[in-house]
């Protein structure tokens, strides 16, 4: 497993019961997790404490119960490089996933070390914390994701990091639709990172199914990168997806052109409490 061990400002302080404890920063939250089928071993006050918690809905979707008094949005750093804004939605998310400083790490590390300029294409890109990443390690970054609200929120994220003024291109796209046209465009790129969903429908009615779709959907992105290219980055939530799979995945996609090596594993967050590892996701890795 690939943890997140090195945070400051975010802690997951216990688990159980189908919830999790976490700050962030000084904000407590108290969050369902699908992961954790272990019962609560004790709900001490922490939990009682929190400064707010999420109620999933039985008829779907939930809300959340403020027990404080919360800023409409909040910051938390990382490794006192990234800066994030921080605000509860109606999907119980927070805007970030603190389980991805792995590959931040990772990215920072692979681009301070190519010896030359790379150029980095981040697909479903989110709020942007790999974006950040890539740009503070000096690349040049295109930031792709469909949502214009948090294309908008990864914006804030860059400049809240004293980064405006660093070469990333943000653009609300559809992102099969942007890659086909950056395939047409001739565009190329060094590296590529994509956190697909499981399943989605485009504007017109096109639909993306993980299992049926992944796999020539990396073949269209293998035809974008350079001929040289330093890595490809896959992150998956999607339940019932082995690491396993991304591995095999990567193999026939790009070891065969590219030769390099692959690594994959689940992707998780330490538990202060038990000790334990709470499962987050899968990744592959190919790195030239």
């Amino acid at each position: 497993m690939f943890y997140a061990k090195d945070w400051v400002d975010y802690e997951l302080l216990d688990t159980g019961g189908g919830e999790k404890l976490e700050r962030w920063g000084t904000i407590v939250l108290r969050r369902p997790d699908p992961q954790i089928i272990w019962p609560l071993e004790k709900e001490t006050p922490a939990w009682r404490q929190a400064d707010a918690h999420y109620h999933r809905s039985s008829s779907g979707g939930g809300q959340w119960q403020q027990h404080a008094e919360l800023p409409e949005r909040w910051t938390i750093t990382y490794d006192q490089k990234l800066s994030f804004y921080i605000k509860p939605t109606s999907f119980k998310h927070t805007g970030l996933f603190p389980e991805q400083a792995v590959n931040w790490k990772w990215m920072i590390d692979k681009i301070q070390n190519a010896g030359r300029p790379i150029k980095v294409l981040n697909l479903f890109a989110y709020t942007g914390g790999a974006s950040l990443a890539c740009a503070y390690a000096g690349a040049e970054v295109c930031h792709v994701d469909a949502s214009k609200g948090v294309v908008q929120w990864a914006k804030e994220n860059l400049h809240l990091s004293g980064m405006g003024s660093r070469p990333v291109r943000f653009i609300t796209d559809d992102v099969f639709k942007f890659v086909q046209r950056e395939q047409r465009r001739g565009s190329k790129y060094d590296a590529i990172i994509m956190d697909p969903p499981s399943y989605g429908r485009g504007p017109n009615g096109e639909t993306w199914k993980l299992e049926d779709d992944l796999f020539p959907f990396i073949q269209t992105c293998q035809t974008i990168l350079t001929d040289n290219p330093l890595f490809l980055l896959i992150n998956s939530y999607t339940t019932g997806i082995s690491a396993t799979v991304l591995q095999n995945i990567l193999t026939m996609a790009m070891k065969s052109k590219h030769g390099g090596t692959i690594s994959s594993g689940e992707i998780g967050l330490p538990i202060t409490h038990s000790g334990l590892m709470l499962p987050c996701g899968i990744l592959g890795r190919w790195e030239s």
